[in-house]
């Protein structure tokens, strides 16, 4: 018995930093963890109904800006690459780069603009709700005579 008990023992120290290695070779960093918007609004509730996540990569183009529009449902990103500005109808301004998380606003205008010389690149993850649109166009957009996404 005491030699099973030993050799436990050893297999356990001996496993202990391979474990160790293993924790080491795996980071995760919280980008962003919040309740607000980017402009400091409380995010809403959650819509009733059967949820649908949907996870969109959008480039922009230098020089481009996105119809204005607004989001009914949670969503938030992280900019992969270049640059972009974000702007809502009441002149709030948010600046991001490359590595950027952002909390995008719901139920607001706004607009997003790709001010530098490359393409912004931006995955968003939005918490939506099965049969309702993630986003809907201002009706001065060319963008709203299209079907919603």
């Amino acid at each position: 018995m005491r030699k099973i008990f030993f050799a436990l023992c050893l297999i356990l120290l001996l496993c202990t930093p391979v474990a160790a290695e293993e924790t080491k070779a795996v980071t995760a960093n919280v980008l962003v963890k919040t309740g607000t918007s980017w402009d400091g609004r409380e995010l809403p509730g959650y819509a009733i109904g059967k949820p649908e996540i949907t996870i969109l990569r959008i480039a922009i183009a230098p020089g481009s800006r996105l119809p204005r529009h607004s989001h009914p449902v949670i969503n938030a990103g992280v900019l992969l690459k270049g640059e972009l500005t974000v702007v809502t109808d009441e002149g709030r301004t948010l600046h991001l780069k490359a590595g950027d998380p952002i909390v995008e606003v719901v139920n607001t205008w706004h607009y997003g603009e790709n001010k530098g010389s490359e393409p912004a690149e931006i995955i968003v993850f939005y918490a939506g709700t099965e049969g309702k649109p993630i986003t809907l166009y201002a009706p001065d957009s060319a963008e709203s005579r299209k079907p919603p996404r």
